[in-house]
């Protein structure tokens, strides 16, 4: 039995059968070409065809003419098949009686009845039109003409009602819809309200359970209350117990809240005294720093006393296979205290050997005296050193830049007495670790009072003229050509080293790895004074920035230690090879930074206006080092032998004229 179709289907359905029926105008099998064309054009396009037919009988053209008139009337119903197909029924929803309902409510729309195959012509003005003769092709075309006028006329007519038929089928979609989402509304609150139902029909059950529970727990419940009553009595009797203690323990909480008000009179002393210590202690605070900036003031007028610019001379001891100098050769006579005194002065015994070849006597001996700041004999130690300088070292930490040269020809003992010699022997350790260790130490004092203290390190070389980072690593080492001296900033006064490495450093280990990798960087070579000779100024810049964060105060200053290229003279006299070139070109530079040097300071001790720091790049950099703001030291290394007298006088002489120099007072950078 075959299902039962939605009332909206089937009108779905007509519709779509009778979509051909309307287009069927659109597809007549006639000639467009031919058609389209003017009744003259139509004339000119049948010549031929009337050529060729004009020695043909009259019963041949009335037999085309017939063929012809029934191909054009067949041809409208030539989609009549199509529109016959079935369209496959589909089961409605359950929601199909009323979307029916809605169907049956529109109006009807009466179905055109497709014209049968080999009917008749239409009739023109309600008689019939006689058939024109075969060669009337012009007549043919008019009718023809008339006649699909009339089916373009039809087929509107027919659009118009499909445009109604579908107008209304979506109406009839619509109302179908809100018709299933009403019903698919109504079936969930019929599913809801059935299990409701089936929810109430189990609470009712779970209702008289309980109502059974309650009965048999009332019962519990009476015998429990008996039960109670009886402890009720027992409470009682507790209670009574329990207000007798009541009373006593509220008179011994009177006797406590005696003893607290006792204990927060005793409290209220107490903080009393606190606030009168932190007062004090507040006091003994501001009076520490008032006798922190005395005692920098001091310190600063103490090495001022001494001089802005001190030198120090230093004689090395005589190393194992070197021949041992003549008695009298170098003398250290006592200090104006006595033997007791360090010793300031410094006597050379010379023998002019030309004197005393011409007169064939023995060459009279020539004594050079020199008195310095300081004088230490090859006996004295790494620490004794120190020890002179230890408070210049804490100079730069109150905010006053110190500069320490090492000054001398190859060989004698400018390296170690900055850098300290190998092995790691503690008792060998130079100037440079040394000062730090004690910057360190005073650092971590300070910060008992405020201060905090930060330290960042450089290391660099002036090689020719040429400055290269001693800290590079990787592919830098080597690139001198990278770094240049330059402003920190517009309008700063401070200088630094582009593309060079500056370390933060916090501790000795740190700074001997900065140490330990400078030594393999640093450019040395063979001379015939030394085997191995450092023939470039290397410069440790250690640049110190304090902080009180309570008073806003700031410090901050530059600590340099400089370790000299050898000062040895060229020989005007001696004949050069490719090879020694190199070596001349080296000490030309050298000894041109060292005069520069010299003049710089000549320069600053005359109160000169022009300085000619940029005539050297170890001046240039040494800048903010070499000015009235800065205390500068100068360490003279000589050697011990007779054969070097020549490079020690004029090293002595040097190292003499800088003592005499007086620069102005210095002034703390602070903040």
């Amino acid at each position: 039995m075959e299902p039962q179709r939605s009332p909206l289907l089937e009108v779905k359905g007509n519709v779509e059968l009778k979509r051909p029926l309307f287009k069927a105008s659109s597809r007549l099998p006639l000639p467009g070409s031919r058609l389209k064309r003017g009744p003259d054009q139509m004339e000119d396009a049948l010549e031929p065809e009337k050529k060729r037919t004009r020695g043909l009988g009259a019963a041949t053209k009335i037999a085309t003419s017939r063929n012809r008139a029934s191909t054009l009337t067949t041809l409208p119903h030539t989609q009549g098949p199509t529109a016959s197909q079935k369209v496959p029924r589909k089961i409605g929803p359950p929601c199909s009686t009323a979307i029916a309902t809605g169907v049956k409510n529109q109006k009807p729309v009466p179905a055109v009845p497709a014209q049968k195959s080999g009917t008749a012509p239409p009739m023109v003005g309600g008689k019939k039109p006689s058939k024109r003769p075969a060669w009337d092709l012009k007549g043919q075309l008019g009718d023809l003409n008339v006649e699909l006028k009339r089916y373009r006329e039809r087929t509107q007519t027919l659009d118009q009602e499909n445009q109604q038929l579908q107008d209304q089928l979506r109406e009839a979609q619509q109302q179908a819809k809100a018709l299933g989402t009403e019903c698919r509304t109504l079936e969930g609150e019929l599913a809801r309200v059935g299990a409701q139902a089936e929810q109430g029909q189990q609470e009712l059950e779970n209702l008289r359970a309980h109502v059974l529970d309650l009965e048999e727990r009332l019962g519990t419940q009476e015998s429990l209350v008996q039960e109670l009553q009886k402890e009720q009595l027992e409470l009682q009797e507790e209670r009574r117990g329990l207000a007798t203690q009541l009373e006593e323990q509220e008179k011994r909480l009177q006797v406590s809240e005696a003893a607290l008000s006792s204990s927060q009179a005793e409290a209220a002393s107490l903080q009393q005294e606190v606030e009168a210590q932190a007062a004090l202690l507040s006091e003994r605070g501001e009076r520490l720093h008032g006798l922190e900036m005395e005692r920098r003031r001091l310190h600063n007028q103490l090495q001022e006393l001494k001089g802005n610019i001190r030198v120090f001379c230093r004689v090395r001891p005589v190393l194992p296979g070197e021949s041992t100098p003549p008695p009298g050769f170098l003398l250290f006579p006592p200090g104006p205290g006595g033997p007791s005194d360090p010793p300031t002065h410094l006597s050379l015994s010379r023998s002019d050997e030309r004197r005393g070849t011409l007169s064939g006597a023995p060459a009279p001996t020539t004594r050079h005296d020199f008195s310095f700041d300081r004088v230490f004999p090859p006996g004295s130690g790494q620490d004794e050193v120190f020890e002179e300088i230890a408070m210049l070292v804490q100079s730069a930490l109150d905010g006053y830049p110190v500069c320490i040269f090492a000054y001398g020809q190859t060989g004698s003992g400018k390296t170690f007495t900055m850098e300290g010699g190998p092995g790691g022997d503690p008792q060998l350790e130079g100037l440079i670790p040394r000062a730090l260790r004690h910057l360190f130490s005073i650092a971590q004092e300070m910060g008992g009072q405020g201060w905090t203290y930060s330290f960042v390190a450089s290391y660099v070389e002036i090689y020719n003229e040429t400055v290269r980072d001693l800290l590079a690593t990787g592919t830098r080492k080597g690139q001198g050509g990278e770094c240049e001296i330059r402003r920190a900033g517009p309008g700063s006064e401070e200088l630094t080293v582009t593309n060079a490495r500056y370390v933060p450093v916090s501790c000795e280990k740190e700074v001997e790895a900065l140490l330990h990798l400078a030594r393999q960087n640093r450019a040395v070579a063979r001379t015939a004074q030394n085997e191995r000779s450092s023939r470039s100024h290397s410069v440790f810049q250690l640049q110190i920035s304090g902080e009180h964060a309570a008073r806003g105060l700031q410090c901050g200053a530059p600590l340099s230690l400089v370790d000299l290229a050898g000062s040895e003279r060229l020989d005007p006299g001696l004949a050069l090879g490719p090879g020694e070139r190199e070596r001349l070109r080296e000490t030309q530079a050298i000894n041109s930074s060292l005069s520069t040097l010299g003049l710089v300071i000549m320069a600053l001790s005359n109160k000169e206006s022009h300085v000619p720091y940029r005539n050297s790049k170890l001046t240039y950099l040494l800048q903010n080092s070499l000015g009235g703001s800065a205390k500068m030291l100068m360490f003279v290394n000589i050697s011990p032998l007779e054969e070097n007298i020549s490079e020690s006088l004029n090293s002595l002489r040097f190292a003499s004229k800088v003592n005499q120099c007086i620069i102005g007072t210095a002034q703390a950078n602070r903040k």
